[in-house]
């Protein structure tokens, strides 16, 4: 397979309907990812209620495989629980680099992203709205937990 297969018609579509977000006027939490080996970033902001998004925010410049990610993740994060997204992350991680199987149910259309996983370089871009959207999760929680605490 060569790289060119890699950017299929669904991928190109996922990747053109990435909605545009605006910040959100209050997030709980944010983080700020970038690839270094292709410059890719991503921003997130989370809204967080009772465990689960309720408002979601992004800024993403990145290429198509970073966009079709941060696509899906936009469809389906509102109404997602905490520990959700970080199994999602977990499924994505190993699905790209230990042939372990694609994320199912709502987030199905991650399974057009699998043949990246025979190009490593694009690996990190794939998952970078999976490590941004973790990385606000936990200084959510981890200010949480210095409130209580």
């Amino acid at each position: 397979m060569s790289i060119n297969q890699i950017y299929s018609d669904r991928i190109l579509e996922l990747a053109g309907n990435l909605p545009q977000l605006t910040p959100l006027s209050a997030p709980d939490a944010s983080a700020r990812r970038v690839s270094r080996i292709c410059g890719s970033t991503i921003d997130v902001e989370l809204r967080i209620e009772r465990g689960i998004v309720v408002e979601y925010a992004h800024d993403v410049n990145a290429c198509a495989l970073g966009q079709t990610s941060a696509s899906v993740m936009a469809q389906h994060i509102v109404g997602s629980t905490l520990d959700e997204l970080r199994a999602v992350r977990t499924q994505m991680i190993a699905m790209l680099k230990a042939d372990g199987a694609a994320p199912s149910g709502k987030w199905e259309d991650l399974k057009y992203l699998e043949p990246v996983r025979e190009y490593k370089p694009r690996h990190t871009s794939t998952l970078l709205v999976f490590e941004a959207v973790v990385d606000a999760i936990d200084s959510y929680e981890l200010m949480q937990n210095e409130r209580v605490g």
